[in-house]
């Protein structure tokens, strides 16, 4: 299943930032002490941050800041696991370059322009509309220095972003639509969210989606996208999603793979193993038990997962209902779903069937594509890559405190 990509709409995809990361030497020794680990200072964060990062002080800064504000507990798992994303998503650069970005760019819109339009907006308004970007790219704002030429020199995610801000906001003051009725509302800052082909941002690539519903401040979605590029706003939404969510996981690797395919995934693809388990189905591991839309709306179709839970049910002769079971399965996004019937009736199930207790977590089986990537990789590349930097920066703390 591929449903993670940097950029999921006109433009395809953005691959995983990943460089290496170097132990820091020795340095301080008496930096940490064992009565401290819990509760770091903003100098103790910037040394566990790699020593090869620009002007880590700033960076230590913020994010002391940041956990502060969000009352997150400033011990070493903690902090590490936000570098370790950090570091694996954009290696500390604020709004980094991406070589062949827009190569990339001319290339999407050239071949998957048209699909785009129509899957987001419908054949109908979807074609036309399409057409007369098509258009604009070519001839505005100038023949000579048209969109499409300024869409090839694009260096980074915000230059793509903000190219197709203005773009779209020429379209919204030159494009009539009377001649399609109920399209009218499409135009402006509406279309020109939906079609925005950057919906991950930042140091840490943070869905604007996630950003709008957990915003510190309230603004503009474009005001929001610019704050999502600064150094503070990339780190405040990354971290505000990597941490503030609370899990039985015992390793922080389920964390990070939950960070790439959905709060929750490896909670809920063991559930999915579990089935497995008790009824010989081989259902994928993608840690969605229901089925969702592209806006992540559920769908009314029952999934693979709902129905092997419903033939187990009845197997085992079980009380409860479909109704009950999709209640109990619309909370498989939080924490409260290991307190519904479901939930707790396939733990005891499985016990039963077993003589095991039901694991809490599992790697989810979900593909990561990309243009940038030599080939495809799964989450558990992507988790895996993420513990290897956490492992070298809780390292570097026990190389400081020795």
């Amino acid at each position: 299943m591929n449903k993670f990509s940097r950029f999921s709409r006109i433009l395809g995809t953005l691959s995983i930032l990943t460089l290496s990361v170097g132990l820091v030497a020795c340095g301080d020794k008496s930096l940490f002490s064992q009565d401290d680990e819990k509760h770091l200072t903003e100098k103790q964060i910037k040394h566990l941050i790699p020593p090869r990062v620009h002007d880590r002080e700033s960076w230590a800064k913020d994010m002391n800041d940041i956990m502060d504000s969000l009352k997150i507990e400033k011990n070493k798992e903690n902090v590490c696991s936000i570098i370790a994303i950090v570091d694996q998503e954009s290696s500390f650069v604020a709004n980094p370059q991406v070589p062949g970005l827009g190569r990339e760019a001319v290339a999407a819109v050239n071949t998957r322009l048209q699909t785009k339009f129509s899957d987001k907006l419908g054949t109908t308004i979807g074609t036309p509309i399409a057409h007369y970007f098509e258009q604009v790219l070519k001839t505005q704002p100038t023949p000579e220095d048209n969109y499409l030429k300024q869409l090839s020199k694009v260096k980074t995610e915000r230059d793509i972003d903000l190219l197709y801000r203005q773009i779209f906001d020429y379209m919204s003051k030159h494009y009539h639509v009377s001649a399609l009725t109920g399209a009218a509302k499409l135009v402006g800052q509406d279309i020109g969210e939906r079609m925005n082909p950057i919906t991950t941002l930042g140091s840490m690539q943070v869905s604007i989606q996630y950003a709008q519903d957990h915003q510190k401040d309230h603004m503009s979605v474009n005001d929001l996208r610019d704050d999502l590029y600064t150094q503070y706003g990339g780190l405040y939404y990354g971290i505000h999603r990597l941490m503030m969510y609370s899990n039985q996981y015992d390793k922080p690797i389920y964390r990070f793979a939950d960070y790439n395919s959905g709060m929750y995934s490896s909670r809920n693809a063991s559930v999915q193993k579990a089935l497995n388990v008790l009824t010989g189905s081989e259902l994928s591991l993608d840690g969605d038990l229901l089925q969702y839309d592209k806006n992540d709306n559920v769908q009314a179709v029952q999934s693979n997962t709902e129905l092997t839970f419903i033939n187990l049910f009845t197997q085992k002769k079980v009380i409860i209902t479909p109704q009950q079971l999709r209640s109990d399965l619309k909370t498989e996004k939080t924490i409260d779903f290991e307190k519904t019937q479901t939930y707790l009736t396939l733990t005891k199930l499985y016990k039963d069937q077993t003589g095991k207790e039901m694991p809490y977590a599992v790697m989810p089986q979900v593909i990561i594509t990309g243009p940038k990537l030599s080939r495809d990789y799964n989450t558990n590349w992507y988790a895996t890559r993420v513990n290897g930097r956490f492992e070298s920066c809780m390292h570097r703390g026990r190389k400081m405190k020795s």
